[in-house]
């Protein structure tokens, strides 16, 4: 058996340290132990030790059974502020990108919605290595229902926004695949927003799979989708696993850049099912995803498509 020392010297104690204070931070009042057991889901004799240690270093005042946060907590609050206007926002998005590209082997795509309100536009790109790839300039533009990265930031978005937006749509196709019928649409953004990940196949352009999830800042806002971008081929044994993996992504950027999901959040990035694809006439199995480009062609400033002079590359 552990002593109560060494279980307060754990690794599993750090962890429960940060909750604690994590927790504390969400509270709009002090929390009883009991309330703390109840919302960490630990035994109130393993968190009395550890609320005495931070007592101790002043980050929790404990007052008449209850606990809040204590001076050396804000004081540490403004060095980690102070710190962090020191890292750029770019810079920490673009680490999660380089992770995402890692793990997934595939191009990984940065959009933001434009002021518009009908489009989105890609402001960074970390190429796959792979012969067969997708590749898209920094600046180009694409719909947001045909595309995995719009589906994502219309379902980050509020119900009231959705049907505004579909209000004013004139859905075209670009693909037989492509979805453009509104109450379809509405159930797939719908489906997109409660599995937190969106994925389309073949509904921009003929080959393309994509899988996005909104990044949020400090405030909850939603500024910007991470994208997977891959050929459909490459993609359709493996749907689950991308959006797996763009979700894990998506949410530790978010967590880099001050986001804090609330509590009552059903999500997980343990287990994630594959959101409704929309597809149209051409369904596949799997999902439906952001078209970013075609194997071997390059979209064109206008958005049509060109011959790449680079084989097997979207080049």
């Amino acid at each position: 058996m552990l002593n109560a020392d060494r279980r307060v010297n754990s690794p599993q104690s750090v962890t429960r340290v940060i909750h604690i204070l994590e927790a504390l931070c969400a509270s709009p009042g002090p929390l009883s132990l009991a309330d703390l057991s109840r919302a960490l889901g630990t035994p109130k004799s393993s968190l009395a030790a550890l609320l005495r240690g931070l007592a101790v270093a002043d980050f929790v005042v404990g007052t008449e059974g209850t606990y809040r946060l204590g001076p050396g907590a804000f004081g540490l609050g403004s060095a980690l502020l102070e710190a962090r206007r020191r890292v750029q926002s770019s810079d920490l998005v673009r680490e999660g990108m380089r992770r995402l590209a890692d793990r997934s082997g595939e191009t990984v795509l940065l959009a933001v919605r434009d002021a518009g309100d009908a489009t989105m536009t890609y402001v960074e790109v970390i190429e796959s290595h792979n012969a067969v790839r997708f590749a898209v300039s920094v600046g180009d533009r694409r719909q947001l229902y045909s595309t995995a990265g719009g589906r994502a930031l219309l379902a980050a978005g509020t119900d009231e926004e959705l049907r505004g937006y579909l209000k004013r749509l004139k859905p075209q196709r670009f693909t037989e695949s492509t979805e453009v019928d509104k109450g379809r649409l509405a159930e797939v953004i719908s489906a997109a927003r409660e599995a937190g990940v969106a994925q389309t196949v073949d509904q921009t352009v003929v080959g393309a799979t994509g899988t996005a999830s909104a990044i949020r800042d400090a405030s909850g806002a939603a500024i910007g989708a991470l994208i997977v971008a891959a050929p459909s081929s490459r993609s359709q044994d493996r749907v689950h696993k991308l959006a797996r993996l763009v979700l894990e992504e998506a949410a530790a950027i978010s967590r880099s850049l001050g986001y804090r999901p609330a509590k009552s959040s059903s999500s997980s990035t343990s287990s994630v099912s594959a959101p409704k694809t929309g597809a149209g006439p051409a369904t596949r199995p799997g999902v439906r995803e952001n078209q970013v480009g075609t194997p071997g062609k390059r979209m064109g400033p206008k958005g049509e498509s060109t011959v790449s002079k680079k084989p097997m590359a979207l080049r």
